[in-house]
């Protein structure tokens, strides 16, 4: 029967919980799970809270899935939330082992103290950074439940990306789907998100709320953004990016069907700023959820290493962060003049350590070696790694932690030395081009002016030996990243490199560099991925090979 125009529409208020869980931490999650359900009944009287994929453990727990005592701690903290949340209903993503000892990646309906439904992600992702073969297998059936008149379909991340989970529930009756997501950050992710829910929404012709876990776990940043979109495709709520929050979206139906009233719709990040903004929370989180009291890097004067100065302030604030000027006879005056300067601007400590001494220490013991041998790159990679060694000293002795600060072009051709400007715990600059790092630097300096200008206008230098530049021994950074970005994240070949109009002779020497380099990537700190195809987990080459195209 119709329901007549003069009753009042149900309305089912849903809140997306936004939230940053940390991996392992069991009991603080199933805390921040209940305290957010609670605080989503008190701000908006909510009748549902969606949490993200896999809340319970965090994501993604990798092998702690096969620890055997993950379970019964995952079990006590469901019946926890039960115990503690009877007023609003929650769903929430965690991990579950069956008697036979199969995995599932769960999702629980918990109402009025029980778990009253539960759902088994269908599509297990195996590419990229996702490993869910290693560890699930997969479900078979939908899970519509209705609430308030409201028939709500749930769905687990990587099922709202194919076509078959969202019409099968569509299918079993749901009105409006509920996805489950913890999806990492890279820099075309968002947009790509709203491209496939406008394909399965115009598939059902229904509703998806999709709600986004936020936080850095290691190399990975979840930006959250989660959102609601009408069965017309258009954003009716948009949450914030990079940060927690809970967002409210009325669930109204009529005659008419199910729809999604306009609510919240916060601002997003665009270009620059976004991957600033995912950046400084990878660092953050890094720092914080590992305890480090703070961090401190190396200031050359250059731009790389200005540009992690001025994300670490960012992210953990001037009293948390220390910068070292490690000079040597090679390094400009001006080099030392910009540290200093930038410094001071950011309010960090600071302090000029010269290497000339140890240096010439080093030499004297190697000279007995080194006799009737011309200087070569050992004398700069010496320098490299007295720096290394320094930093690791004031590592160890204050407990901070050593950010490195070589970019993704010096890692891809291995324009950087191991146990030297490659050493520290978190390299937040791994995946970033040098070219971005330019950008980055601009669009940084446009909130207010940090960096000196002539870091970023000068010819970028390792300064290991005099009037040396990089494009001395490497193209131009502009040709160098079109390069690494066909052959790493296209998976080009070097004759279809030359066919786009890349130098012969270019491309040889790159991909050469590129393919052996990897040995030294295996031996580099963590950093944040924000392009579509890091190096690490996103990209697995073996160090001994001798395959070529």
């Amino acid at each position: 029967m119709s329901q007549s125009s003069s009753q009042p529409s149900p309305t089912v208020t849903v809140v997306m919980a936004q939230i940053d869980p940390v991996v392992g931490d069991i009991a603080g999650n199933t805390q921040l799970v209940i305290e957010s359900a609670k605080q989503a009944k008190l701000q908006h009287n909510a009748d549902i809270v969606l949490f993200p994929e896999m809340t319970l453990t965090g994501y993604p727990p990798e092998d702690l899935l096969l620890r055997g005592g993950l379970y019964p701690q995952i079990d006590r903290a469901l019946l926890q939330i039960c115990q503690h949340v009877n007023d609003v209903v929650v769903v929430v993503g965690y991990p579950m082992q069956d008697a036979l000892g199969e995995r599932f990646n769960m999702a629980a309906w918990i109402e009025k103290g029980a778990i009253q439904a539960s759902y088994m992600k269908q599509h297990l992702p195996n590419y990229s950074v996702f490993d869910e073969q290693r560890y699930f297998s997969a479900g078979h059936r939908p899970c519509v439940v209705e609430h308030k008149g409201v028939r709500f379909g749930v769905l687990i991340c990587e099922d709202i990306w194919k076509f078959a989970p969202a019409t099968q529930a569509k299918e079993a009756g749901a009105d409006v789907l509920l996805t489950l997501n913890a999806s990492p950050f890279s820099d075309e992710k968002h947009q790509d998100r709203l491209n496939t829910l406008t394909r399965r929404v115009a598939e059902i012709n229904a509703p998806i709320l999709y709600v986004n876990q936020v936080g850095g776990q290691d190399e990975l940043v979840f930006d959250g953004g989660s959102f609601a979109m009408d069965a017309q495709g258009i954003v009716q709520v948009q949450s914030l990016e990079f940060k927690t929050a809970l967002t409210a979206v009325k669930v109204v139906k009529s005659q008419h069907g199910v729809s999604v009233l306009p609510g919240l719709v916060a601002p997003l990040y665009e270009s620059e700023a976004r991957v600033y903004q995912a950046l400084t929370l990878g660092i953050k989180d890094y720092v914080q959820k590992n305890g480090f009291p703070g961090v401190l890097l190396g200031l050359s004067g250059g731009i790389d290493s200005a540009l992690t100065l001025a994300l670490a302030v960012d992210a953990l604030g001037a009293n948390n962060v220390s910068a070292v000027m490690m000079p040597f006879k090679y390094t400009a005056q001006i080099s030392q003049d910009d540290a200093a300067l930038q410094a001071k601007t950011m309010g960090v400590d600071y302090q000029s350590i010269p290497i000339e001494n140890l240096f010439n220490s080093f030499e004297t013991a190697l000279a007995p070696s080194f006799i009737g041998l011309e200087n070569d790159v050992t004398e700069e990679n010496l320098q490299a790694r007295i720096r290394g060694t320094l930093l690791m000293a004031l590592s160890n002795k204050t407990g901070k932690m050593v950010l490195a600060t070589s970019n993704k072009s010096e890692v891809a051709v291995g324009y950087s030395t191991l146990y030297g400007d490659m050493v520290g715990g978190f390299s937040p600059l791994k995946d970033v081009p040098k070219t971005l790092v330019y950008r980055l630097a601009h669009y940084r300096n446009g909130l207010s002016n940090v960096i000196p200008e002539r870091v970023i206008e000068r010819a970028p230098s390792a300064e290991l030996r005099p009037d040396q530049v990089d494009q001395d021994s490497l193209p131009d950074y502009a040709v160098l990243d079109a390069m690494i970005k066909a052959y790493v994240r296209q998976d080009k070949t070097p004759q279809q490199m030359i066919d786009m109009g890349f130098n012969a002779e270019e491309v040889n020497k790159v991909v050469r560099l590129i393919d052996r380099s990897e040995y030294k990537r295996r031996q580099a700190a963590p950093g944040v991925k924000i392009t579509q195809r890091a190096f690490g987990k996103d990209r697995r080459y073996p160090i001994t090979s001798r395959y070529t195209e």
